[in-house]
C-alpha cells in the first residue's frame, strides 16, 4: 500500500484511532455528530471512513517533506491530477507544473465542509506555499436540483469562502487562485446551481490576494454542455487530460507571472495516491 511508501504502517494506525476518537466525541457525549451532508457548507467537518484518515495522515506528513511553492486543494477533480495511482494524468500534471514545485493535496468526495477540516488538521501548517489552486463545491452541489437555487448557492459559496479565509490564515502570503465550479453533464439541470455559486465566487477576488479562474467557456457551451472529449464519458464529471490540460492552459500564465519560469529542478514532495490501492 502507498501509506508504507511514506511513513510506518503502525503510526498511520496510530494516527487514526486518535482521528477516529476526535471524531466519535460528540456521539459518545450522547449527541449525533453532524455530517457533510446535513452540516452547514462552511462547518468543518472530518471524514469518519478508516481510508479517508490514512489518505488525511498521509497528506499531513506530505507537508513536511520536500518544497511546496503551488499548493493544490480540492475533490477528487484536483486529487486525481497529482496522484500516483493515476498515472497518465499524474504524467500530465508533471508535465505542466515540474519545476514549480506543486503539490496536490485534493481528496476524493470531499465537501467544503471535509477540506476545512483538514485544513484545520494539519494539511497546510507549516507549508508556506506561493500560490494556492483551489478548486472545489461540485460535492455540495451534487446531482439533484435544489428547492432554491440561488439559497444553495451562497451557502455553497460560504463554504468556499471559509476555505479561503482559513488559507489566508495559515498562509497569509500566498495568492489563492480560486477555480469556478466545473461544469458538469451527469445532470444537467444543476448547471444554474453551478453558475450561481460561480457568480458568488467571481465577489470574493480582490486586487491582492485572491484571484478567480473560469475556465469553463473552454469546456462547455453556454448552456453548459460538455464539449466532447474534456470529461470522462462514464461520469461526464472528471476531466479527462485534454480537460485538466485546459485548466493548465489558464493556470500556467499565472505561475509564471507569480514565480517566474519553471525550474530546471523540481523539489515538491513525491505524489501520493489513494491507500486503499496498491
Amino acid at each position: 500500500m502507498e501509506s508504507a511508501n511514506h511513513f510506518g504502517v503502525t503510526l498511520s494506525a496510530a494516527l487514526i484511532v486518535c482521528l477516529l476518537a476526535v471524531c466519535t466525541a460528540t456521539e459518545l457525549a450522547g449527541q449525533a455528530p453532524a455530517t457533510a451532508t446535513t452540516a452547514p457548507a462552511d462547518q468543518p467537518i472530518s471524514r469518519t471512513d478508516p481510508n479517508s484518515l490514512l489518505a488525511h495522515a498521509q497528506l499531513v506528513e506530505k507537508t513536511r517533506k520536500g518544497v511546496i511553492d503551488v499548493y493544490f486543494e480540492g475533490d477528487s477533480i484536483v486529487r486525481r491530477w497529482g496522484a500516483a495511482d493515476y498515472p497518465e494524468l499524474l504524467a500530465n500534471w508533471n508535465q505542466n507544473f515540474f519545476g514549480w514545485n506543486a503539490a496536490d493535496f485534493g481528496w476524493g468526495a470531499d465537501r467544503t465542509q471535509n477540506i476545512l477540516w483538514r485544513l484545520q488538521n494539519g494539511e497546510l501548517d507549516g507549508v508556506n506555499p506561493k500560490a494556492i489552486v483551489l478548486l472545489a463545491g461540485t460535492n455540495n452541489v451534487g446531482n439533484t436540483v435544489p428547492a432554491d437555487v440561488e439559497a444553495k448557492a451562497r451557502e455553497i459559496a460560504r463554504g468556499l469562502e471559509a476555505i479561503i479565509r482559513l488559507m489566508r490564515s495559515k498562509a497569509p502570503d500566498a495568492i489563492i487562485i480560486v477555480t469556478a465550479i466545473f461544469p458538469r453533464n451527469d445532470n444537467m439541470a444543476v448547471m444554474p446551481l453551478i453558475d450561481a455559486v460561480n457568480r458568488n465566487l467571481s465577489q470574493l477576488a480582490d486586487s491582492g490576494k485572491i484571484r478567480y479562474l473560469n475556465v469553463n467557456g473552454k469546456l462547455a457551451d453556454g448552456q453548459g454542455k460538455l464539449f466532447d472529449g474534456m470529461m470522462n464519458a462514464g461520469d461526464k464529471l472528471h476531466p479527462t487530460i485534454k480537460g485538466y490540460q485546459v485548466w493548465a492552459d489558464a493556470l500556467k500564465p499565472i505561475l509564471t507571472e507569480l514565480l517566474g519560469p519553471p525550474g530546471k529542478e523540481d523539489h515538491a514532495p513525491a505524489p501520493t495516491g489513494d491507500p486503499s490501492r496498491k
